[in-house]
């Protein structure tokens, strides 16, 4: 880790690569800390449990380490996995383009892939993290189960199986 130096993240809306967001973070901050600008960057509300995983499948998900889980940090996760509040993010994404998938909402299952693009040097007088590129609509977090889509036109839901994000409803 080089004093001053920031990572540039993207994270991606899982089985959405149209929808991202590219993320500005000193590399010294936790993962607790990433994890709260990328839910702020899509406009959801921090209220949920939370994860980073290697494996980037929902069949791998669990079964690849490293596993960073808030679980750890409350003294509730298995054997293994490791803090989000300890662990920097330099120490979580090691190289250009590596990649874990952010698992946000153990019920709803927002899932966001996380990729380290490129690293820079911290500005003076800018605050970190800071959203540097937006593309696409975030979905509601909470989609409203009543709404009638002729008056809205678009609907998300979530692939429980493959933890795709679906669009139906009028374009």
């Amino acid at each position: 880790m080089i004093p001053g130096e920031t990572f540039i993240l993207r994270a991606a809306l899982d089985g959405q690569k149209s929808i991202y967001r590219d993320i500005e973070i000193e590399s010294s901050k936790s993962l607790y800390r990433l994890a709260k600008a990328i839910v702020n960057a899509f406009d959801f509300d921090f209220d949920h449990a939370f994860g980073f995983y290697s494996g980037l499948t929902p069949i791998t998900l669990t079964r690849v380490d490293p596993r960073y889980e808030l679980f750890a940090d409350m003294g509730e996760a298995d054997r293994g996995v490791l803090s989000v509040k300890k662990t920097k993010v330099s120490h979580a994404f090691p190289a250009i383009g590596h990649t874990l998938l952010f698992l946000f909402d153990y019920g709803d299952e927002w899932r966001f892939r996380v990729s380290l693009k490129e690293t820079s040097t911290k500005q003076p007088k800018v605050r970190y993290p800071r959203v540097v590129t937006i593309r696409g609509n975030a979905p509601p977090q909470y989609p409203d189960p009543d709404e009638d889509v002729e008056e809205d036109g678009e609907r998300y839901g979530v692939n429980p199986l493959t933890g795709e994000v679906i669009k139906f409803g009028k374009p």
